[in-house]
């Protein structure tokens, strides 16, 4: 195994101490500076997150909300080194709105604060941003694009009926029938149990813990028949946080963006397993908190409310995805099979894997003509 690495002799900051202040880190963009606005956002139990807004100085466009995945942040709709979503929205008259809920990477949140459940991501976050962009925007219609647990979260907002009357909803990756391979699910259930009282997350940047620290086993377990030399890809292409998944097509990464994975993921937050596992277990989005009255509005199993489903869905999925398997393909067929009445469509990218439907070099002209032909049709 190679790290890119040199030991140091000085003893190293703790992880979880890398990052203290509130403020998102900014983003990384081509866009004029004038036109992205910085909102700050904080939610009714006192989170603070990341609100950006581009003004197109159009106030007929339709709006689009763009939701990232856990340990992703809003810049994976941003990249510079390539024709991004963003940009692609900016070109057909669409205005983009992007959150960095309180998984985010951009946030010190998902290392140095209070512990959370997608429960709270699904009650607080995005139906409290969801309000906040209709407070700016009116009657115009707002669409979302939303990535693997971004997607699965909103799908528990939408069947507790928390953001009714959304103009449509592009699903990337994952939405109500999360799928596992038998042995990513395995090793999630090991690791919570053999980790759990040493650490609290997984890193992606091997620079930061140094070789001489108790994740060091984790990196080399994930160097195991690596292709590529890099410690961060191995770690997310060979491993996935050390789940044996792959969350990308290696070849479809451009340099600068492969060279960029530390910096667009974050530490994946063991404590987060518990509910992973139940969602993953119950195949279906499923309610952690069972006693506490806040959490009632919504439903103990997502897939049992999706009747309240109100607006047209576009699953979307990789041929290659190596996370979460053919999760988007079982949705439809589910979805077909128990609420016929639903307005739900299923489109497939070939030689795609999960991430690299966003970050990947060619995805402007394999993935992101399939959101914007969505969309129009429902302008």
């Amino acid at each position: 195994m190679i790290f890119r690495t040199t030991p140091s002799q000085t003893a190293r900051p703790a992880l979880r101490r890398v990052r203290t202040t509130a403020a998102p880190r900014p983003l990384r963009h081509r866009l004029d500076p004038a036109r992205v606005e910085e909102i700050p956002f904080r939610t009714s139990d006192g989170v603070r997150l990341g609100l950006t807004h581009v003004d197109t100085g159009d106030p007929t466009r339709p709006a689009v909300l763009l939701l990232h995945g856990h340990t992703a942040s809003a810049d994976m709709f941003l990249l510079p080194e390539t024709r991004n979503l963003v940009d692609v929205l900016l070109e057909d008259a669409y205005e983009p709105w992007l959150l960095d809920w309180r998984g985010s990477c951009r946030l010190p949140y998902n290392e140095t604060g209070r512990r959370y459940t997608y429960d709270d991501v699904a009650l607080y976050d995005i139906p409290e941003a969801v309000a906040h962009i209709r407070g700016r925007i009116g009657e115009r219609p707002l669409f979302v694009v939303a990535h693997c647990i971004g997607s699965l979260t909103l799908s528990l907002s939408m069947t507790a009926g928390l953001v009714p009357g959304l103009a449509g909803v592009v699903s990337q990756g994952v939405f109500l029938t999360p799928k596992l391979a038998g042995r990513t699910s395995l090793r999630m259930s090991v690791a919570w149990e053999l980790l759990k009282t040493r650490i609290d997350h997984i890193p992606v940047d091997f620079r930061k813990v140094g070789l001489w620290s108790k994740y060091t086993p984790l990196f080399a377990l994930a160097s195991r028949k690596a292709a590529c030399p890099d410690s961060t890809c191995q770690i997310l292409h060979n491993s996935a946080w050390g789940t044996g998944a792959s969350l990308f097509v290696h070849e479809n990464l451009a340099e600068t963006t492969h060279d960029r994975l530390a910096e667009l993921l974050g530490p994946a937050p063991l404590w987060i397993l518990p509910h992973l596992r139940r969602i993953e277990l119950a195949r279906t989005v499923v309610r952690w908190h069972d006693t506490d009255h806040r959490y009632r509005t919504l439903p103990p199993n997502a897939l049992d409310a999706a009747h309240r489903i109100d607006t047209p869905v576009l699953l979307l999925a990789g041929s290659e995805n190596g996370l979460w398997l053919d999760s988007q393909k079982l949705c439809h067929e589910v979805l077909a099979r128990r609420q016929p009445q639903l307005d739900v469509s299923y489109t497939e990218i070939p030689g795609y894997g999960h991430l690299d439907t966003f970050l990947g070099r060619g995805a402007a002209l394999d993935v992101f003509g399939h959101i914007l032909e969505f969309l129009g049709e429902r302008r």
